[in-house]
């Protein structure tokens, strides 16, 4: 499948990713293995077989939800937890760099803004190309990071400069406290991930995007914020909604993982999740800053 991550298209654990197996034929050596969400064209589909049931270190005797033990080459919540923190940790560094080695002083803003840009370009074609390869590739995702972080450091630099000083340690509390929040509600059962919530998830998405697209595209035509869809009231509901679908893909990545886990995904495709989650997680953060950034604006 496609994941369905609010920035970028990235391939997770899906049965054309290489390890999977056909979703309709049971393996041989082991019976059908509980419930599958990636295996169909519907990421939430039903009854259908464990994807990865052709690597060799998958449990084949166990339902979907039941601890694993770990055993070779099989994905575990440490080797996600361990990509997570190289890959952020690269943004972190590298946008902590780009805050005090490119300058946003008037005299240097345009040069450190078109830097940014750059980063950001790269950025995307690097995240790009890793959304389309069969399988997940650690310097095209450390790269991703990186470029990322440059443009983060500069806009925040600017944000914190120009518009709202302090705001940048009240956006990144802010994105802890709902990566915090999201990972309790999932794991108390109180965000249920299904077909329905994915569908919900994904048509609201679609709908954020083509406004903001429109927004941007009157804003380059027409000038001044557009439709002012990131300013006043307005840009303080969407900056709210964007906060809430982040959320709501964090929940999408949570679940991915869970299941990647519990199917005995290759260890090597704890990248793909560290890579979901790092740009679920510069989402909400951008979110939350243009949010902030507004609200302290208009005191």
């Amino acid at each position: 499948m496609r994941s369905s991550n609010p920035v970028f298209s990235r391939r997770g654990f899906s049965r054309d990713n290489g390890y999977a197996v056909n979703a309709q034929q049971p393996q041989a050596g082991g019976p059908a293995v509980g419930t599958n969400p990636y295996a169909t064209g519907n990421p939430y589909a039903e009854g259908t077989t464990n994807p990865y049931a052709t690597n060799p270190y998958a449990p084949q005797d166990a339902q979907l939800g039941a601890p694993q033990q770990a055993r070779g080459n099989v994905m575990t919540i440490d080797d996600v937890v361990s990509r997570t923190a190289m890959t952020l940790g690269t943004v972190v560094v590298t946008a902590v760099l780009s805050w005090f080695l490119l300058p946003v002083d008037a005299a240097n803003l345009g040069k450190s803004y078109g830097i940014a840009i750059g980063a950001a370009l790269v950025a995307f074609v690097l995240a790009m190309v890793q959304s389309f390869k069969r399988k997940p590739s650690p310097a095209l995702i450390l790269g991703y990071a990186a470029f990322e972080g440059v443009f983060l450091g500069v806009i925040s630099a600017a944000v914190s400069t120009y518009i709202a000083d302090g705001v940048v340690i009240q956006a990144v509390l802010g994105t802890m406290a709902v990566f915090a929040g999201v990972l309790i509600a999932y794991k108390m059962g109180w965000i249920r991930v299904n077909r329905r919530f994915y569908g919900f998830v994904m048509a609201a998405a679609m709908g954020f995007m083509l406004l903001m697209v429109v927004n941007l595209l009157f804003a380059v035509f027409a000038g001044g914020d557009g439709l002012g869809f990131r300013s006043g009231g307005l840009g303080i509901l969407f900056g709210v909604i964007g906060v809430i679908l982040g959320a709501c893909f964090l929940a999408l990545d949570f679940k991915q993982v869970e299941d990647g886990v519990n199917y005995g995904a290759p260890r090597e495709e704890a990248w793909l999740a560290a890579f979901g989650l790092t740009m679920t997680l510069v989402w909400i953060y951008l979110e939350m800053l243009r949010l902030l950034s507004i609200l302290q604006g208009d005191d």
